[in-house]
């Protein structure tokens, strides 16, 4: 049986006359940037993450890159996150021509460690860039202390977390600003790229409109040095349609997850940790793997797909070099690097197709 790591033409087929006909409602009525689409979805997702103020983009990347620019966030300033996620994380703090401080994580969530985001305030530290990896929130509430008592700024990337929560409360709404990703591959994902921010400070849902339309409120008009940053209308009526499922496909990613678990227990793979405060949304079922490289060219050979994110953490990239950690510094981030591999999960895979992803990963430790 081919299992693909991910599908989401299936997707299309079950919802295709509903995004079809939001598609060429948009193309019949002309308004392709800035329209009601977008701006309703920014009501729906706001309404979502239980915040105020959601301001739609092009991409999740852009979320982070104007969430530092609504904060002033510049050269001299230091922001610390994760080596363990995707280099955009890092990359538009360094964008911004500040420098990204990077932390160690938890071996069982992946996620930022309080502790040590705490001994690596310095002076020059103006904010901390928690990542919700692969759908489960990072541990706010000790993050959002240790802030407060250092007057810092949080900026949640969320981009892989849609929906997730901590002690019920949203991701997104937790800190100061949240950044989603809407690239197709995420759990509301659009057909190109789109991102959005949500805050529920006023004064910064206002920078961040101002800053996605070249710095301006009314054309012409530029008031400061912004950018060309606005979510597509096209995209945002598809992923209004989309977000009416969400709820729906969180639930079965989570049934995916319990039974890939339960299948996976009693094996040499390690199985993601859910902390008992939070619901995890998984947008990746991310096992820990020895021998991880021969388990994916074995699965590939079974037809099953599957995936390494992230192969080399971001201190150790050759961008990075100049930031001098060296190899051992970050060891946890190291240690998972080597071992993780993330199976196929989307809400469209059937019980019978994890069966087979998970016998196919017994067979391989069997031999």
């Amino acid at each position: 049986m081919t299992v693909s790591v991910l599908d989401l033409p299936t997707q299309y087929q079950a919802h295709r006359e509903e995004i079809d006909r939001a598609i060429l409602d948009v193309v019949a009525g002309g308004h392709f940037i800035l329209g009601p689409n977008v701006r309703s979805l920014e009501e729906e997702i706001a309404a979502y993450t239980h915040c105020r103020y959601g301001i739609g983009l092009a991409s999740g990347t852009d979320a982070l890159r104007l969430a530092l620019a609504a904060l002033d966030i510049g050269p001299g300033d230091e922001v610390i996150t994760t080596p363990f996620t995707f280099v955009a994380t890092a990359s538009t703090i360094s964008h911004a021509g500040a420098t990204p401080v990077f932390v160690d994580i938890d071996p069982r969530t992946y996620n930022l460690v309080p502790a040590l985001v705490e001994e690596a305030i310095t002076p020059r530290t103006r904010a901390i860039v928690p990542v919700h990896l692969f759908g489960q929130p990072a541990e706010m509430a000790p993050i959002l202390d240790i802030a407060r008592k250092h007057n810092l700024r949080v900026i949640e990337d969320a981009a892989q977390a849609i929906g997730a929560e901590e002690q019920g409360r949203r991701v997104g709404s937790l800190g100061d600003i949240g950044c989603f990703s809407f690239y197709p591959t995420k759990n509301l994902g659009a057909y190109g790229d789109g991102g959005m921010v949500t805050t529920n400070d006023p004064e910064i849902a206002e920078k961040v409109r101002i800053l996605r339309n070249h710095g301006s409120r009314e054309r012409y008009q530029n008031e400061v040095l912004g950018f060309n940053s606005r979510l597509d209308e096209i995209q945002a009526a598809v992923l209004r349609v989309k977000l009416r499922y969400l709820e729906e496909w969180t639930a079965r990613r989570r049934q995916i997850a319990a039974l890939y678990t339960e299948l996976l227990a009693h094996t040499a793979v390690t199985t993601p940790y859910e902390r008992p405060e939070v619901r995890h949304v998984y947008h990746q079922y991310t096992i820990r793997a020895p021998r991880r490289d021969e388990l994916r060219t074995y699965l590939q050979e079974q037809g099953i797909g599957t995936m390494v994110y992230y192969p080399t953490p971001l201190h150790r990239l050759k961008l990075y070099a100049d930031l001098d950690y060296p190899a051992g510094s970050l060891p946890v981030s190291e240690a998972v690097a080597r071992e993780v591999l993330s199976l196929p999960i989307y809400p469209e895979l059937t019980d019978e197709q994890v069966h087979e992803v998970a016998e196919a990963i017994r067979r391989f430790y069997r031999r």
